[in-house]
């Protein structure tokens, strides 16, 4: 009897282990390189936009999305810290720390930052969609954005935290605590993205339809609408439908498939770290005062191309823009 009840704690170690364990250390060195490079790029980047929000934009004015953008690039930095600690444990083989605490926080900010990643881009779609389909409400979203920030922030910490109560990172009973994990990963994946998908449609449809008036700023949104989309449905869809598959394998029992599924889901999880990398470009293409702020800080001797390109292009689009051109605020609705 004792020594079945051996067999059987050794049994339950080797699955512990295994799925802490990388499958082939080979590819998981491949990821903790990609993961590097991500984070060398990144962070640069992000604390250069930072530094424009506090100091160049004010992003607590009223009366523009700063505020939101403000978020999502604080929501970019804090998940790009968790990238070294990530790419450590996958150079030594493992798919997560083997230090229980390490592990939970690591779970935690990642689920918290992806999440608020997430909702701050969709928030400033949703924005885009009052200002284009329903320019009467243009300002409903904007107006409350403190209100909207904070209570993105609040939602997701209650959400996240089933992440830090589970007893063992590497195993899965299919408790109470990960059937909601499961539920918070695709709901904060999918329901983001079919609101996408509703506030995109009426705004292109809304671009064929325009044949006079300034369709610069309506052709922006569009532009912005859609880029948001594509980001999303690269970064963050093939991890949820690789996820999917991963758990219909794990159900099944099929434990060849579930080691593959496990590489490629990983592997996709690495490729969603990439919006930290696309959307500062988001910011820069999005809003020409934008663009031409970061030049103009950054990289100097690139801004006199790009301020005389815009500002001819914004004269001969609409008269108007003489005046407004010089409302930084403009730009950023």
């Amino acid at each position: 009897m004792r020594q079945l009840l051996m067999m059987d704690n050794n049994t339950e170690d080797d699955v512990l282990s295994d799925n802490c364990t990388a499958v082939n250390p080979a590819v998981y060195t491949m990821y903790a390189s990609v993961m590097i490079i991500e984070f060398i790029l990144a962070v640069p980047l992000n604390l250069s936009v930072l530094y424009l929000f506090i100091f160049k934009l004010q992003f607590w004015k009223p009366n523009s999305n700063n505020l939101f953008l403000f978020n999502l690039v604080l929501a970019d930095l804090l998940l790009l810290v968790c990238l070294p600690v990530n790419a450590y444990n996958y150079i030594w083989g493992e798919r997560y720390s083997s230090e229980k605490l390490v592990c939970k926080t690591m779970f935690f900010m990642l689920f918290l930052n992806r999440g608020a990643s997430i909702a701050f881009l969709t928030v400033i779609a949703v924005d885009r969609y009052f200002n284009v389909v329903h320019p009467g409400k243009k300002n409903v979203v904007i107006r409350r954005s403190p209100q909207i920030s904070v209570l993105i922030w609040v939602v997701l910490l209650p959400l996240t935290l089933p992440t830090m109560l589970k007893t063992d990172c590497c195993n899965s009973h299919g408790d109470a605590t990960d059937i909601l994990r499961e539920i918070v990963f695709f709901t904060q994946i999918l329901i983001p993205f079919f609101v996408l998908v509703y506030c995109t449609v009426p705004i292109v449809n809304r671009l064929k339809k325009q044949t006079i008036g300034d369709t610069t700023k309506l052709r922006r949104a569009v532009f912005l609408v859609t880029l948001v989309m594509l980001v999303f449905s690269f970064c963050f869809l093939p991890c949820t439908l690789a996820r999917m598959v991963l758990l219909i394998v794990r159900k099944l029992n099929q434990e060849n498939a579930k080691d593959i599924w496990v590489q490629v889901y990983d592997g996709l999880i690495v490729l969603s770290y990439m919006d930290c990398l696309i959307d500062p470009y988001v910011y820069c293409l999005s809003s020409s005062k934008f663009k031409s702020l970061y030049l103009s800080t950054f990289c100097p001797c690139l801004a006199g191309t790009d301020e005389e390109t815009t500002d001819n292009t914004n004269s001969t689009d609409n008269p108007g823009n003489a005046k407004r051109k010089n409302n930084p605020m403009y730009y950023s609705r």
